[in-house]
């Protein structure tokens, strides 16, 4: 199966996408740093780092089984994002340029990916569009919403998946692999220990594996691992943290610590969020702007801990300045979440190959 990843960010579908057996070929991002993030990580891909509009994709039409998959920009439809959340915002529209790729292409399968929120905003009105576009092109569409909590990836992060085949085929997404969710301590307890404003990029681990997830992730035996990096927060910031227990959130900081915020009542509950250590994290976002706060430390998290978190391996290296890798990692599809829908993807067509095989 060959693929084309369209808003490809750093690669986190391609990943997932790759673990089932599919070949990424092309990727599209308009980012340099995630697109240079890509480039590093992904070298036998060719990656395109443009705006999606200039792209004439007819040219990476084939007769290979092909698969386009790939997120457009989902700020705007983030239950989160409540200023631009309408059709106001012109980047809730190039979901209209994937649809463009997948004419241009003609795959026999798409995979597109969003937040929830496209589910909700103005009457679900983008999702609809998306369908009916794929539809109008001659795509059997099935969607849902899957939380990568129940794939084994320690953090509770619900995403709409909408796949679509060419041959009329009914898709059955995957149900639910992980009865029990994996916790933060499984995913970085192993990982170096830190302070506030933490710039040595890479370090040796702190301790041996401590459970299957962090020896996935590690993939063998080297002892150190980049992205150690954590934002230098302002000693106000730092006595906010102080304040927050495993759980809690901005509404455990006294108010007198909290003068800054016009109405402090308007942050939304992930704003200062400390991590549970045995629990699975809250969605990985813009963790930096957010203030997520390291289950055990008055700090920040980690670039890598927020890879783990997402269930980067270790071996991937994010790119550019600390504030562009926390960026790449938040934006990112999780790959152990993208696996699991390819995986499905390519128990669907491989009947149908062996029944070809069989018949020559």
């Amino acid at each position: 199966m060959r693929g084309i990843d369209i808003f490809s960010g750093v690669g986190g579908m391609s990943i997932g996408a790759a673990m089932a057996g599919v070949k990424t070929c092309l990727a599209v991002e308009i980012d340099r740093y995630a697109a240079s993030a890509y480039a590093l990580n992904h070298p036998s891909t060719k990656v395109i780092c443009a705006d999606i509009r200039s792209v004439d994709f007819s040219k990476y039409r084939s007769d290979e089984e092909t698969v386009v998959f790939g997120g457009p920009p989902c700020q705007g439809f983030s239950t989160s994002n409540q200023r631009t959340r309408s059709s106001t915002n012109q980047n809730n529209w190039l979901f209209k340029e994937f649809l463009r790729a997948v004419q241009e292409i003609e795959p026999e399968w798409v995979v597109f990916e969003n937040v929830k929120g496209i589910t909700e905003t103005e009457g679900a009105k983008f999702l609809q569009l998306v369908v009916a576009g794929l539809e109008a092109l001659g795509y059997r569409v099935n969607f849902t919403v899957l939380n990568a909590r129940d794939y084994g990836v320690p953090q509770s992060r619900s995403r709409l998946f909408v796949v679509a085949n060419s041959s009329s085929r009914h898709f059955e997404f995957p149900p639910p692999i992980h009865t029990k969710p994996l916790t933060v301590r499984d995913a970085i307890a192993d990982l170096p220990a830190l302070k506030n404003g933490a710039g040595v990029d890479v370090l040796g681990y702190e301790l041996r594996p401590i459970s299957n997830y962090s020896r996935l992730l590690r993939q063998g035996g080297t002892t150190s691992v980049s992205g150690n990096l954590v934002t230098k927060n302002a000693p106000e910031i730092l006595e906010r943290y102080r304040h927050i227990p495993q759980g809690g959130n901005w509404e455990d900081i006294p108010e007198y610590l909290m003068s800054n915020y016009k109405d402090r009542s308007r942050c939304h509950t992930g704003i200062y969020r400390r991590l549970e250590w045995d629990q699975p994290a809250v969605t990985i976002g813009n963790f930096r702007k957010n203030m997520l706060v390291h289950p055990g430390e008055d700090r920040g998290l980690s670039v890598r801990e927020a890879a783990r978190l997402q269930s980067f391996p270790d071996s991937f290296r994010f790119f550019g300045s600390i504030g562009f890798q926390q960026q790449q990692v938040g934006n990112a599809v999780p790959p152990l979440l993208s696996k699991v829908v390819f995986q499905q993807v390519m128990s669907d067509i491989l009947p149908t190959v062996h029944a070809i095989e069989a018949a020559e």
